[in-house]
């Protein structure tokens, strides 16, 4: 069950384990480094430049630099993180057969980690040098 507190203290007091209270402070303090990751990323690609210069020539110039691509892949790692996370506490509030919620939570993280490995490789293994 999902932690339901606004502050450490009470988070401490409701949290069933350590693991889960760990969760509450992911959860957090994730969102608060996503939130300049990704403000980050906006205004460095449609505030600094011109967006009509944004094609894919400027997409391969700024990925063909290592900083680039581990910006954007901790970017899909905390948000996808994140995310699942999140859906974790909606699948275990709404879902109440354990048998249907373990089903459930499986196909959603296989999905999650899917979407992060088709996301990482294309990122990393793409050539954008050419």
């Amino acid at each position: 069950m999902a932690i339901r507190a606004r502050r450490y203290q009470d988070a401490k007091a409701q949290a069933g384990t350590n693991l889960e209270l760990a969760w509450w402070v992911f959860m957090r303090l994730s969102g608060l480094v996503l939130v300049f990751l990704v403000l980050g990323h906006i205004y460095m690609n449609f505030v600094l430049i011109d967006v009509n210069t944004v094609n894919y020539d400027y997409v391969a110039r700024r990925l063909s630099n290592t900083t680039w691509k581990i910006y954007d892949l901790v970017i899909l790692g905390l948000a996808l993180l994140h995310g699942l996370n999140g859906s974790r506490y909606v699948m275990d509030d709404w879902i109440k057969d354990p048998g249907r919620r373990f089903i459930t939570k499986a196909v959603v993280y296989s999905l999650g980690v899917l979407v992060f490995l088709i996301g990482s490789i294309s990122l990393l293994n793409h050539d954008f040098s050419r």
